[in-house]
């Protein structure tokens, strides 16, 4: 594999893209959302702006997603695409990009095709870059087997705040379900030396209904940040977030999804339907499943398309590209770090020694 196709896996961001700027009333630099003081602040002459926090994001009937009310316009937003990795970014009109925030290359190019749905929902950042850092190395220090120049190496240099897009869903659910459930049992049978114990499954059959509801059961949007690595990260607190509001977004980036709504409804109801069956199955005692079968209505779907927080940290290590993600409202972390071969074989080392030393014990001793 080559340096650069390392580069397209490792989700790499590159600071030139951002998605809007505000200028600073009284010096006309750059105003960014400071998430330590929740509001805008200008580094260069210190000037703050307050931002609305009253808010809360509204839910959306799926039926009317596809209305030209819930989507960007052409006049309003671009979709810049890269030539290398096939990354999306989505960009206001008045805004270029310059390199690909995945891979780092040049190749982003201007596309004919539509925005698509616009967010309509935000969490914003609870914290800024150096905490972000903070949490990050706190979580290095616990892997063991990472290289100690990997852990003096993290700083604020080679991560980056980015808003990641994703969709939450409400459902209200009316399932029918049937299966076979068994209870294992013992017996004794035969008699004098062919006298044994035997193991036998008692099944029954099951039926009947359950209703349920569901919130914010959330799914990811984007393919360079899936759903497993959503999930490590998790949870957020959705239904604390605001409507979206793009300063929110000064400083920081975001993308565009790469999953369509309906895609990530049929995920979403995947995860119902497994939730279902776990309850249902929790209302009965059982040692063995044979099946069930369990067919589910949705009513009253609703949906955000929310922007969520994410510190992502890219760096190098003997030429192989690692990333690791924060949590940007709770600091929680998740990612891969390289391995030392000699931490890896001190360890075993120590190990065979500590082995070694308890059968000496045990021999002299005579245990």
């Amino acid at each position: 594999m080559s340096e650069n196709q390392e580069k397209v896996e490792a989700f790499e961001v590159d600071k030139s893209v951002q998605t809007e700027m505000k200028k600073c009333p009284a010096c006309g630099a750059n105003l960014v959302f400071d998430p330590d003081k929740q509001m805008l602040y200008c580094s260069h002459c210190g000037t703050k702006q307050s931002i609305s926090m009253d808010l809360n994001a509204s839910e959306l009937d799926i039926r009317l997603s596809l209305t030209s009310n819930g989507t960007w316009g052409r006049e309003e937003a671009t979709v810049f695409k890269c030539d290398n990795c096939g990354a999306k970014v989505v960009l206001q009109n008045d805004k270029t990009a310059i390199n690909c925030p995945f891979c780092g290359t040049p190749h982003v190019v201007k596309t004919d095709e539509l925005a698509g749905l616009k967010p309509n929902a935000l969490l914003p950042f609870a914290f800024g870059l150096e905490k972000a850092v903070e949490y990050a190395k706190a979580w290095a220090k616990k892997r063991l087997y990472a290289p100690s120049k990997f852990k003096k190496t993290l700083s604020t240099e080679n991560v980056n705040g980015v808003y990641t897009p994703c969709f939450t869903f409400d459902s209200i659910t009316t399932s029918t379900y049937y299966g076979r459930i068994g209870n294992r049992h013992t017996r004794t049978v035969g008699s004098g030396k062919n006298r044994r114990t035997e193991t036998y499954i008692v099944w029954r059959n099951i039926s009947g209904r359950h209703g349920d509801s569901f919130d914010d059961v959330l799914i990811t949007a984007g393919s360079k940040f899936d759903q497993k690595k959503l999930d490590k990260i998790s949870p957020y607190d959705t239904n604390s977030s605001k409507a979206y509001e793009e300063n929110f977004l000064l400083g920081f980036m975001a993308y565009h999804y790469d999953c369509e709504l309906q895609d990530c409804w049929e995920a979403a109801k995947k995860r119902i339907d497994v939730a279902i069956k776990n309850a249902i199955l929790s209302g009965y005692s059982y040692d063995v499943l044979d099946y069930i079968n369990v067919s589910t209505d949705h009513a009253n779907v609703t949906y955000k398309y929310v922007m969520l927080p994410v510190y992502i940290g890219n760096y190098k290590y003997k030429k192989k590209f690692y990333n690791f993600f924060v949590n940007g409202t709770t600091g929680k972390v998740w990612g891969k770090t390289p391995i030392s071969a000699l931490r890896v074989i001190f360890t075993v080392l120590l190990g065979l020694a500590v082995i070694g030393g308890i059968f000496a014990i045990v021999y002299f001793t005579g245990g």
